[in-house]
């Protein structure tokens, strides 16, 4: 099938290389042609970095547009010209809109088992959330935000050690292959089986904000756990120290059964924790502001805790 691929983040630029057949395999629906956002300021020195999908496309050989909207009509006719069976769209991070909604087949590909998890960041908030299994689905995608049929999906335990880095790896392979398994459907000429949603099931993964990157010691520590596992690596969270500097935690672990020393970070014996209302966190690899990530105990002797 002649296909057009719409994505942007890490996620999609996997699900791109395995329906162009980077590892060698046959690839009977390879993109003509990808689309993705436009490069965007990052890092401190707000240099303009590619999506990795235009990276992925550039290196799978495949034309490339990056327009400022997806939904003007130069963008329309870029696609037209293509004359795509249909157009699959994974983590694209913009809204589309009509016309393009009803002039083609559109399937999405969303790292969740929907109606749970709808929205921007499904994969972190079912870690946060401490749910015991997730998926990915393929739905046709429509005006509401992930509200359209489904036709497949596929479950994935989520394991107590998982972050969002070695759960993502496992739903991007099984994203690719639901997603080719559907477009080889179509392809034989057969309908897909789309069903519609349960909105009394819905719920939401918002877009994950600097308030969830902040670990607050008022809430128990295994949420907090599971607030590091689910931002690691890609965001990462913070601890604000007693004179609030705010210190990078790369990996934690619930603490042994003990009676923290109030709520805040401390120090115990060479171990780094955090006192929360319910329970303690020991930090394990630790960042100090401008400085490489480390293990508590190095960090504890070469920098120390503000008032210690």
């Amino acid at each position: 099938m002649r296909t057009v691929f719409l994505g942007t983040s890490e996620f999609a630029a996997a699900v791109l290389g395995q329906l162009a057949g980077e590892h060698g395999h046959d690839a009977p629906h390879r993109p003509a042609l990808v689309i993705t956002r436009p490069d965007s300021p990052a890092g401190r020195g707000r240099k303009l970095l590619a999506p990795p999908v235009a990276d992925a496309s550039r290196a799978l050989g495949i034309e490339l547009a990056q327009p400022e909207s997806v939904n003007d009509a130069a963008t329309g006719e870029l696609i037209a010209n293509v004359t795509p069976d249909a157009v699959i769209v994974c983590a694209f991070g913009a809204l589309i809109k009509e016309p393009l909604l009803s002039d083609r087949e559109l399937l999405n590909v969303h790292p969740s088992l929907l109606p749970r998890w709808r929205g921007a960041a499904p994969i972190e908030r079912a870690i946060m959330a401490g749910d015991e299994h997730t998926g990915v689905s393929i739905m046709r995608l429509t005006a509401g935000l992930d509200s359209g049929p489904v036709c497949l999906t596929a479950e994935e335990t989520i394991h107590a050690e998982d972050t969002y880095g070695s759960l993502s790896l496992r739903l991007q392979r099984i994203g690719g292959k639901l997603l080719i398994a559907a477009l080889d459907t179509l392809g034989h000429g057969d309908a897909l089986p789309f069903a519609a949603q349960d909105e009394q099931l819905v719920t939401y993964a918002e877009k994950i904000g600097p308030s969830d990157r902040l670990l607050d010691p008022a809430r128990p520590a295994a949420e907090l756990e599971r607030v590091v596992r689910a931002l690691h690596p890609h965001i990462g969270v913070r601890v604000a120290l007693s004179d609030g500097t705010l210190l990078g935690v790369h990996r934690a672990a619930l603490s042994e059964p003990e009676s923290p020393l109030g709520t805040g970070v401390y120090a115990n014996d060479g171990r780094l924790l955090l006192g929360c209302a319910a329970g303690a966190l020991e930090l394990l690899v630790v960042q100090p502001p401008g400085k490489r990530a480390m293990d508590a105990a190095a960090f504890l002797r070469g920098h120390g805790l503000p008032g210690a």
